[in-house]
């Protein structure tokens, strides 16, 4: 491990792109010199932030949690202009209501969208002809984007290096202990095993799946967090459907999503994307129960059930499945909702806990650390 300085004013563990957006955050707006983050992979953004939909919400999918739905739409342009390069806009995405099973009905969704103020209008003919017609109430043309991961990790490597943020790759937080009054000691391992102790005044734990699997004086988090292991199957899109973004909605259906990184799409479905659940807890590592993981893809099963809604999905083909932990806050599993978690460690004070569910949830983390007097965080 190449040393770093042992005495930070801010640590942030994890290095998706919630870490490196609060990295960039400490150094630039909060005017933090020494900060550190650390990655326990060899490059950042390479796990949650890579392998999901790609999505940039505007609030369509959320009807059933108006919250979640409507910062979703505020954030959304927030998004579009400060990270105008990595996003995707030329398709169309089109969501469709089905007919059955469905907890929205039409014209519910379309009530919801103007509360929301998000912009909505029957698609056209043509795109209408797509979806089997016995099974699909109406659809809708709507204004939702992709990002492209590998281009937001080109920005987080080129912004943290010009914020002056220390960057820590291969290498783990082990245990987090109260140093003293003023300080908090961080264990830090490299992929050799060789071991160091950095002090700082606060720890920002951004770790997604592996919140729980930090040791020492640590606590697990008071909110209770669901673990899953997730499929995203990568398919080739046939012509007809090729510049569409499509979600079959509100139920157990899926979504046919633009994959920018990889110029490909991916199919998800809500039934057969998650493989198996369980209650996080500190003893039950995610990453290595992924690891240990019979990956054996569903996608036959998404492309049958898929193809009696949208019957031109048969010409796609099939690439490859991406294979990850999702990580979601238990007490939102029934309603669909994507609060950020936000924690502030009551036996650890100078440290934070933070997860959130998409990515344009980032806002609203920066808008929780905008009230925190972060000069005064070990002193209360």
């Amino acid at each position: 491990m190449n040393r770093v300085d042992d005495a930070m004013d801010a640590v942030v563990i994890g290095g998706g792109f919630y870490g490196s957006a609060l990295g960039v955050y400490l150094a630039r707006q909060r005017k933090l010199k020494r900060v550190l983050l650390v990655e326990q992979e060899p490059a950042l953004l390479t796990r949650a932030s890579y392998t999901n939909q790609a999505r940039v919400h505007n609030g369509y999918h959320y009807p059933r949690s108006f919250t979640t739905a409507y910062r979703s739409r505020v954030n959304l342009p927030r998004f579009v202009r400060d990270w105008p390069f990595a996003v995707k806009k030329d398709f169309i995405k089109l969501y469709a209501i089905a007919k059955r099973n469905s907890k929205v009905t039409a014209k519910q969704f379309r009530r919801f969208c103007r509360e929301i103020g998000a912009q909505i209008e029957p698609a056209h003919p043509s795109q209408r002809s797509l979806f089997e017609t016995r099974l699909i109430e109406e659809v809708f043309a709507v204004e939702e984007y992709a990002f492209d991961a590998t281009k937001l990790a080109r920005w987080a490597d080129l912004e943290l290096a010009e914020s002056g943020v220390q960057v820590r790759l291969s290498t783990r937080a082990v245990s987090i202990f109260r140093a003293d009054q003023q300080r908090l000691s961080i264990l830090l391992r490299d992929e050799d095993g060789i071991e160091n102790t950095v002090h700082s005044r606060l720890v920002f734990n951004c770790t997604y799946s592996g919140l729980n699997q930090i040791g020492g004086d640590f606590p697990c988090t008071r909110t209770g967090i669901k673990q899953e292991i997730t499929e995203m199957a990568l398919m080739r899109p046939p012509l007809e459907l090729e510049g569409l973004g499509i979600t079959v909605m509100d139920g157990p259906f899926f979504s046919f999503m633009p994959f920018p990184a990889q110029g490909l799409h991916t199919l998800s479905h809500v039934r057969y994307t998650p493989h198996c659940s369980w209650a996080d807890a500190p003893d039950i590592n995610p990453y290595q129960k992924l690891a240990n993981y019979n990956s054996r893809t569903r996608v036959d099963r998404m492309l049958r059930d898929v193809s009696r809604y949208l019957p031109s999905i048969r010409g796609a083909s099939y690439v490859e499945s991406l294979f990850e932990i999702k990580t979601i806050l238990a007490k939102n599993e029934g309603d669909d909702g994507r609060p950020i978690l936000f924690e502030k460690c009551i036996e650890l004070p100078g440290c934070y806990s933070l997860l959130g569910g998409k990515i344009d949830n980032i806002y609203d983390v920066l808008e929780k650390l905008d009230a925190e007097n972060l000069t005064t965080a070990l002193e209360k």
